[in-house]
């Protein structure tokens, strides 16, 4: 992974020394709108995806999973990471192109061990290009993730090592209906290891927000109903369906700012079909729980 840092940095560098070139262009005529460079925008242009287990987002979750080799296990699964905004040009408020890093660490615990095992960590950091143009939108990243099965759980399962390592390229394209938005597209791996990984991956899904509020609370906020669907086959798993949904309450501010934007979810989730967890991305997995989500 540490290998990869100088030219994730080089691609950093370069996306600033174009933004700031183009900010310096010949300048448009009164009729055209005018755009505007923000550096660190404190919001994105493409949404995340509410339900896709490996979107980057600060979340806890307690399931309890049903998998080829145990049943009814209790897990609790972290996530820490975000996609962070380096610089956005814009013709109107959210409307335009930006660029920016996205990381995330997905750790899972198995909660009936007396010491609550790390089972797997997966690490993915990413470059992330994203615009929005109306109702449309899409992001465009390459991404590297490893993954690393928990001292504790090598010691007493003694599995079968997987060393899985890749770098893909992702691009999503998304069109806003009113309160349901509908994504799709795909990924690419192009290095990987194991050698015989499979390199194509279907990518779609469908977010709903609900218009009205659900009650609020005093002058801290208000909760609204949200849920999304995502599915994804992946050639690895003979295009086998993985299938996740989740729906719940969103609480967010009453009055957004560039200083207060920061949404809250309790979310009912669901899961069924090939492993998300990296190193056991070879078996079939169902579980349940609830989640609490942060993020933008």
């Amino acid at each position: 992974m540490l290998k990869l840092l100088p030219g994730f940095l080089t691609l950093l560098t370069s996306s600033f020394v174009l933004v700031i070139c183009s900010a310096n262009a010949e300048p448009r005529s009164d009729e055209e709108k005018q755009e505007t460079l923000i550096p660190l925008p404190a919001t994105q242009l493409f949404d995340s995806l509410r339900a896709d287990p490996k979107e980057p987002r600060f979340f806890i979750s307690k399931l309890s999973v049903d998998s080829e080799a145990n049943n009814n296990t209790s897990i609790a699964a972290v996530g820490f990471g975000e996609h962070f905004g380096f610089i956005r040009r814009q013709t109107e408020p959210q409307q335009g192109w930006q660029a920016g890093l996205s990381a995330a660490v997905f750790a899972q615990f198995n909660l009936d061990t007396p010491s609550d095992d790390l089972i797997n960590a997966d690490y993915i950091v990413g470059i992330p290009v994203t615009w929005r143009q109306g109702d449309w939108s899409g992001r465009t990243r390459i991404y590297h993730q490893s993954s690393h099965l928990g001292d504790e759980y090598l010691l007493h399962q003694s599995p079968q090592r997987i060393n899985l390592s890749f770098e893909a390229l992702e691009v999503m394209v998304a069109r806003d209906f009113g309160s349901l938005r509908i994504y799709g597209g795909g990924e690419n791996i192009f290095s990987h290891e194991p050698a015989d990984l499979g390199e194509k991956i279907i990518h779609v899904g469908v977010d709903w927000n609900g218009r009205e509020d659900a009650f609020r609370i005093g002058q801290v906020g208000a909760a609204r109903w949200v849920a999304g669907v995502d599915a994804k086959r992946w050639e690895q798993n003979d295009w086998k369906l993985q299938l996740s949904v989740k729906a719940g309450l969103e609480f967010a501010p009453q009055h957004k700012s560039n200083m207060v934007n920061r949404r809250w979810s309790l979310l009912l989730e669901y899961y069924d079909g090939p492993s998300p967890y990296g190193q056991f991305y070879t078996n079939d997995v169902s579980y349940w729980g609830m989640s609490l989500q942060l993020g933008l």
